[in-house]
């Protein structure tokens, strides 16, 4: 094995290592050998990282920019990731096993996120109120939170930080990101554009490291003002808890157990390549992941004849390879748990149409079998277990009431799809599912321009849009006395 790539953190425009020195290793999911050494942060490192942010803040060239000059340094970022979008691709692919024709289109169409919230930062307005006292203006402005704590996952690093850092930054804040100790080096590539762009010291900082004691540093750091956070429920749940000790604002996005429906007048073919889209691509590794499907009963056996055609010939292999359509899963304990739950529902009753265990052609990597599972009964675990990976719960119904129904039985609420050529229907499903996103004859499909984010256990508040801009900002009012008379005595009512 050759020498690892040696990385650092990014704090304060500068890099270092942690303070104790301490490193972990990322592992490459397709040959399951360590490729980079990674920077274990200390709480010392943490605290490094906020209090620059906070000068950046209050005290640095950041806190006397104007909304068109962060415009303009958000261009300029957006124009560098396009440049970059081939090597910083290439990093994501070897660090989490996604192809690489996703990851360098995805870095590249990122920089649309950075572009819209560009176009946003000098539209923040506030109001002038009519009062109902005389002699008064009275109006609200919108300004900065401050210290913005980051937390994504390892998977779509690139994208989930741009969805955070876009609108924090168009809004006047700095942010202190913490990457996920799984494939942390596509943020710190990431952090080399964000010094190439020149933004200021301590706008931008990326620590790496676990979540003891990183995350809870972080979290629970006084001088941070906003958490925004996307990972699981049971991670989240402690970011709650450690919210109560800086009373941040926090906004969660969870992941999910997304239905998508199939009724007995879509178009057949599209739904097929939905769902194969939706549970399929990036190997399953999408928090809006299609992973329970309900077809009619109509048209269920040919849809699942279908998918399994579709899913028969799907190339497993190598992510940098232009003919890889599925690479790995991200890590070695993700693949175990999923062989753990399908052996599990298999013995509940469930029936593996395809797939179902790894690949036998591949010896190396942490390869998992596109997987079709036909389940008998909404109680089976693995219908609203979130697997992250290729592993698809498909179950059967007969009325659009009953369908609804079993959509929302979960505690999940992030997305949906339906299938159908009635846009009645399809009003009228949209509406009653309980999910922050619904996709209709199409689905995983994102935008700059579309909030979004997920109910229930899916978490809270939004990303993207025109809306989160002003999510990154609180409203201060202003009272001015515009008589030329004294103030009246307090003491004397009139």
């Amino acid at each position: 094995m050759g020498a690892l790539k040696r990385y650092q953190m990014f704090i304060d425009g500068a890099w270092h290592d942690a303070a104790d020195g301490a490193t972990f290793p990322s592992v490459n999911p397709t040959t399951g050998v360590a490729w980079a050494d990674i920077p274990a942060a200390t709480a010392a490192d943490v605290d490094r990282a906020v209090c620059a942010a906070h000068r950046a803040f209050s005290e640095g060239p950041w806190s006397r920019t104007t909304p068109t000059e962060r415009g303009r340094m958000l261009r300029r970022i957006a124009d560098l990731l396009a440049a970059k979008s081939e090597e910083l691709g290439r990093v994501e692919t070897v660090d989490t096993g996604k192809l690489l024709k996703e990851t360098r289109w995805q870095a590249k169409y990122i920089a649309e996120f950075f572009h819209f919230n560009a176009g946003l930062a000098d539209k923040v307005q506030g109001a002038t109120l009519p009062i109902d006292k005389p002699d008064m203006l009275t109006f609200t402005t919108r300004e900065p939170l401050g210290v913005v704590a980051a937390v994504v996952p390892w998977n779509s690093q690139l994208f989930l930080t741009a969805v955070k850092l876009g609108p924090a930054l168009a809004a006047g804040n700095t942010v202190v990101l913490k990457a996920s100790e799984h494939a942390s080096a596509p943020i710190l590539e990431f952090a080399k554009v964000i010094e190439e762009a020149g933004l200021p010291p301590g706008v931008f900082n990326v620590l790496t490291g676990f979540a003891e004691p990183c995350g809870r540093a972080l979290t629970t750091h006084p001088l941070v003002a906003r958490i925004s956070f996307t990972g699981g429920p049971e991670s989240a749940r402690h970011i709650v808890r450690h919210s109560a000790e800086n009373f941040a604002q926090v906004s969660l996005e969870l992941g999910g157990k997304s239905p998508v429906m199939v009724f007995e007048d879509a178009d057949l073919d599209s739904a097929t390549n939905g769902v194969v889209a939706g549970i399929f691509g990036a190997s399953g590794q999408s928090c809006v992941a299609g992973s329970r499907l309900y077809l009619h009963e109509r048209i269920a056996d040919k849809v699942l004849d279908g998918l399994v055609q579709s899913a028969r010939p799907i190339r497993i292999g190598d992510p940098l390879a232009e003919e890889t359509q599925m690479g790995p899963l991200a890590t070695e304990r993700q693949r175990t748990r999923i062989e753990a739950e399908v052996a599990r529902a298999r013995a509940e009753g469930a029936m593996v149409r395809h797939g179902g265990g790894r690949p036998a052609q591949l010896n190396a990597g942490w390869f998992f079998e596109p997987t079709i599972l036909e389940c008998p009964r909404q109680d089976i675990a693995i219908v609203d277990t979130e697997l992250f990976g290729p592993v698809l719960s498909v179950l059967r119904f007969k009325t659009e009431e009953e369908v609804v129904g079993l959509a929302n039985d979960t505690k999940y609420g992030l997305a949906a799809g339906i299938f159908t050529r009635d846009i009645a229907r399809a009003h009228r499903v949209a509406r009653r599912v309980r999910a922050g996103i619904v996709w209709v004859n199409t689905y995983r499909v994102v935008s700059p321009i579309a909030e979004f984010g997920g109910f229930k256990d899916s978490g809270y508040g939004r990303e993207s849009g025109f809306q989160a801009i002003y999510d990154y900002t609180r409203p201060k009012t202003v009272w001015i006395n515009t008589s030329s008379e004294p103030m009246a005595n307090p003491f004397v009512m009139r």
